[in-house]
């Protein structure tokens, strides 16, 4: 069983007056650490907000395969939209064990954008992954009301607090980064319409047998993986009993779902996010409810020159039975990747810029 980590936390408060010691700052991104940062004291409405967002990863995902099949999108790789069964595993298989809600945050920028804006490079034709409108389930048909005005509030919240992070990185890089342009990383983070929000829904699983009929007890429900962006933004998982509640409401008339009955822990202590220190050692950590956490990406390593480094990690699933719960147990989560516009560089060097960089990503990890 791996250690459990625990990662550097710092106050909001501290994150607005600009009063993180840079020490803790080392701590949480230097050489030697996790790459991971937690805040905690966020706004009170959070805890409700990413409740009744993970709740809607639940009804998403037992929607008919007639609905889901509406929200694809396969020339863009599904990559906004619903994906299943579309990337592959670290044995090659193809990933049905998660089903994936992506979203474009240009909204974050302004409210009448459902994508970023072609450029000159890249267009809808020759980029549809980061270009294409979001796909939004039919609420005026009945299906999922309230989830985009859920999904975009709890992003915004996210995003609001990733332009804080980014700004104390800022105050970190500037004295261990020899020519780090000032203010770098909070200006990607707070004028970016490349940035996705990734909502997750881990499916219930039967017990998994390793090819020695073993457990297999690896990064089953999420290989171990870089994220390809600068800083990525993180809620605590949210575990559900779906057979106890019901993922199938009526949603005739509603305005909103109602959200689901979270358990009040996960039931297998094993299950969750891994990540591979700086040395090597993987290690689990535990985002509390009431906190939102960040890693870093492949592209603020590729723009800090490898003084921040992307964090390796993988989500290891909850065994069947586990803690005593019977049932189907499903997990649910969100991930908002900030990431520079298109044609910004992430390698100056060798002016790859990061619609260059994502492009090549993309196509590595999907079939």
């Amino acid at each position: 069983m791996a250690p459990l980590a625990q990662a550097v936390t710092v106050s909001l408060k501290d994150l607005e007056n600009g009063t993180v010691a840079l020490e803790k700052l080392h701590e949480a991104f230097g050489p030697d650490s996790l790459g991971i940062l937690v805040v905690k004291d966020v706004p009170a409405s959070f805890p409700e907000m990413r409740r009744r967002l993970l709740s809607y990863a639940s009804y998403l995902g037992n929607l008919s395969d007639e609905q889901l099949t509406e929200l694809e999108n396969e020339p863009a790789k599904y990559l906004t939209g619903w994906s299943c069964g579309k990337e592959t595993l670290k044995n090659g298989q193809v990933d049905t064990l998660k089903g994936s809600y992506y979203a474009n945050c240009a909204f974050y920028v302004d409210p009448t954008l459902e994508c970023a804006k072609p450029t000159a490079e890249f267009s809808t034709a020759n980029f549809p992954e980061y270009l294409s409108p979001n796909l939004w389930p039919a609420e005026a048909d009945g299906v999922l009301p309230g989830f985009k005005a859920s999904l975009e509030e709890l992003c915004k919240l996210i995003i609001d607090v990733a332009v804080l992070v980014a700004r104390a990185c800022d105050r970190f890089a500037a004295q261990a980064i020899p020519d780090y342009p000032a203010g770098y990383l909070e200006g990607v983070v707070s004028t970016s319409t490349t940035t996705k929000a990734r909502l997750l829904h881990y499916y219930p699983q039967e017990l998994q047998q390793g090819p020695a009929g073993s457990e297999d007890v690896g990064d089953d429900w999420c290989a171990t993986h870089l994220d390809h962006g600068c800083l990525t933004g993180l809620t605590s998982a949210m575990f559900v009993n779906e057979a106890a509640v019901d993922a199938k409401p009526d949603a005739s008339g509603k305005s909103s779902l109602p959200p689901l009955a979270e358990l009040d822990s996960s039931p297998d202590p094993e299950a969750g996010l891994y990540i591979k220190s700086r040395t090597g050692t993987v290690v689990q950590v535990k985002i509390p409810r009431d906190c939102i956490a960040f890693q870093t990406g492949e592209a603020l390593e590729r723009i800090t020159a490898g003084k921040f480094k992307a964090v390796p990690h993988f989500v290891k699933g909850a065994k069947p039975g586990s803690g005593g719960v019977s049932g189907k147990i499903a997990r649910n989560t969100l991930a908002v990747f900030t990431q520079p516009n298109l044609g910004d560089d992430v390698d100056r060097e060798q002016h790859i810029t990061f619609g260059e960089f994502a492009r090549g990503i993309v196509a590595k990890n999907t079939v």
